[in-house]
């Protein structure tokens, strides 16, 4: 081995170690592995971005911005009502969701179809009472299938593409995954529908009220007036076992007491931190004479200025929701229902019919929202971003399956996957959770677009995807020209089109197509798939595909799926070189391999982003996942052989 061999190598190996362990975003590791190739000599300086400019990561960016099209337009919700009939049974209308996902994800990137499927799917789950993540589950591994069908269905196939074009044979046309892609999709789907939704654990009671995003840690201020002022804490984690809730930790004096003496007194002002479900957390505020402690602090901040509509939570209300007490009813408000305002009392009594209006366009809701993977509000807190005084918005609870943290709710971190019980103006909810790339969960209003909206989005697409697939133009430049005629038609609006970019995804691309680079310039590629051949393949061409394919799929469990198809494509060249083989065969195996990710919540953002509302633990994936991993691998290995013979 080489001096540069090693060196890369190391790289190559810390840089999977970093993507694994998952301290530091994708984004960051991949950069970091870039200039550690640029200060160690195996990449020029002058090269060092010329991965930001590769045809598949232009490629990726547009197809955000035209998916985020799709989305604006309504197009694919006229889909959905016409696609999934109503009164079917759970295996139908399970099957139904999950072919819908598999179909658009296949011309479009598989993280909106999912985003937009899930409000639908949760809906599902309410009327067929089943737990939602029976539900989830189902939807996001029929998206994932159905990325593998077409070259811009996920960023691994533009990858491969870009690999083949710069080994000098020319890049796949759009349609050439489609035959392996819709094979190992058609039979992952037919699995997960007919009998794999049933392998799902079940985390959630199936009673129709709510979805289950796991217990929620919220804090409670004890009122002066309250039950368990002068009781001990122990007394007090009884009357709260009576409402399915427990205390899990206090804060007194802004000191946070972690194993708090049981036989310690409570006093007027103590906060105490509960872990409780969100309907069993209203009858325990309502029961005790609790107080959210965000409800203080908005009280404390808005003095008496209460008359701007803004209305506060109060646990002192209704049984079976949490009501608000400026306005002196018992309206309901569930986590999962909205709960509207009536303004204050000075507000009710003025006739005037603007000022009506504005309280009106100022009514309080309370919604779950879901941090979406790559979230902008990862790693910060509503301490950080100011989230009262900047938005308008109350942080009322967090939900963090499988994590206990009796940390201050307005200072913990937030995490990809968390799901946030957040109060505020509809206005206010609906500009923070796009700006923080959130996803409401509550079954909500939603504006219909025009038609004519929705049809022109959907034959731009048809017209990009045709063009593409005849080779008329290169597949980065019909994209780019299609998400340009979407931003004069403003069906993205162009101050919304680069929030419409999954950025880290971008920089984890340009980052690591030249270490993938060096890989292949050092002769490190050469050397991994000799290993391949000798120890594991024996030399056997079928073997080492199949092994190719397994080793890409496992790394894909554990590192994003971008990074792991730009790691395997060269070691996938020189094995098919070093055989005297069809490289194509090869490279198709690690697009099936880098997108089939299936074992962990990790692995795919798209099993990231259902592991909150399913209410899943890290291992619930592989009852399902394991199998559908296995029966990938078994119908592709013949299909490849088959379409791209050795």
């Amino acid at each position: 081995m080489t001096h540069d061999q090693i060196t890369i190598l190391v790289i190559l190996v810390a840089t999977m170690g970093l993507f694994m362990w998952g301290r530091w975003r994708h984004d960051m590791v991949a950069g970091a592995a870039l200039l550690a190739c640029v200060f160690t000599g195996l990449i020029p300086g002058a090269d060092a971005f010329a991965g930001f400019g590769h045809p598949a990561v232009i490629t990726v960016a547009c197809v955000l911005v035209l998916s985020q099209g799709l989305q604006n337009s309504g197009a694919v919700n006229v889909l959905a009502r016409h696609l999934i009939p109503s009164g079917l049974g759970p295996t139908l209308s399970i099957g139904a969701l999950t072919v819908l996902a598999a179909l658009l994800s296949g011309f479009m990137n598989n993280i909106g179809a999912l985003a937009l499927l899930m409000p639908l799917a949760l809906q599902l789950a309410v009327k067929q009472g089943l737990p939602p993540g029976k539900v989830l589950m189902p939807l996001a591994f029929g998206s994932i299938l159905g990325g593998t069908t077409t070259m811009i269905g996920t960023p691994p196939n533009l990858i491969v593409s870009g690999f083949r074009a710069e080994a000098g044979l020319g890049s796949f046309a759009m349609f050439d995954f489609t035959p392996v892609g819709v094979a190992a999709a058609l039979a992952g789907v037919a699995f997960v529908v007919l009998l794999g939704w049933r392998l799902v654990p079940s985390r959630s009671s199936a009673d129709g009220t709510s979805f289950d995003t796991g217990a929620y840690m919220t804090e409670a201020r004890i009122d002066p007036d309250g039950k368990l002022v002068g009781k001990s804490l122990q007394e007090a984690d009884k009357l709260l076992g009576d409402s399915d809730a427990q205390i899990v930790g206090m804060v007194r004096h802004e000191f946070r007491l972690m194993a708090p003496n049981p036989h310690r007194i409570l006093l007027e002002g103590d906060i105490l931190v509960i872990e409780a479900e969100p309907e069993s957390l209203s009858t325990a505020l309502a029961n005790l004479g609790l107080k959210l402690e965000e409800d203080v602090k908005a009280e404390d901040s808005a003095g008496d200025e209460a008359a701007n509509g803004e209305e506060q939570v109060d646990g002192a209300a209704a049984d079976d929701a949490i009501a608000r007490d400026q306005s002196g009813n018992s309206g309901a408000a569930s986590p999962d229902t909205v709960a509207k305002g009536d303004g204050d009392n000075d507000a009710e009594s003025k006739a005037d019919n603007g000022e009506k209006a504005k309280n009106r366009d100022e009514e309080v809701v309370i919604q779950e929202l879901a941090v979406m993977p790559g979230s902008s509000l990862v790693e910060r807190s509503a301490t950080d971003i100011n989230l009262r005084t900047r938005y308008g918005i109350n942080l009322l609870a967090l939900s963090r399956q499988g994590h206990r943290t009796i940390r201050r709710l307005r200072t913990t971190r937030v995490q990809s996957g968390d799901v946030l019980l957040m109060q505020g103006s509809v206005e206010a909810l609906s500009g923070f959770s796009q700006e923080y790339g959130c996803l409401p969960l509550a079954e909500r209003d939603i504006r219909i677009p025009e038609k004519g909206q929705a049809l022109s989005a959907g034959l731009i697409m048809l017209l990009a995807i045709a063009i593409t697939a005849s080779g008329l133009l290169p597949v980065a430049v019909t994209f780019a020209a299609a998400a340009l005629v979407y931003m004069v038609l403003r069906i993205v609006p162009a101050r919304s089109v680069y929030h419409a970019v999954d950025w880290p995804v971008i920089v984890l691309l340009g980052a690591m197509l030249p270490v993938a680079g060096a890989m292949s310039s050092t002769g490190a590629a050469d050397l991994l798939a000799q290993v391949l051949l000798g120890t594991l393949a024996q030399g056997h061409a079928v073997i080492a595909l199949t092994v190719l394919l397994v080793v890409t799929m496992t790394l894909s469990d554990f590192m994003n799926n971008a990074a792991t198809a730009a790691v395997m494509c060269p070691i996938a060249l020189s094995t098919a070189l070093q055989l005297g083989v069809n490289p194509d065969s090869f490279l198709m195996a690690v697009a099936i391999g880098a997108s089939c990710a299936f074992l962990t919540p990790i692995g795919h953002q798209n099993n990231t982003l259902i592991l909150g509302p399913g209410g899943f633990r890290f291992g619930d994936y592989w009852p399902l996942g394991l199998p559908l991993e296995i029966l990938v691998i078994a119908v592709s290995v013949p299909m490849l052989l088959w379409v791209w013979p050795l």
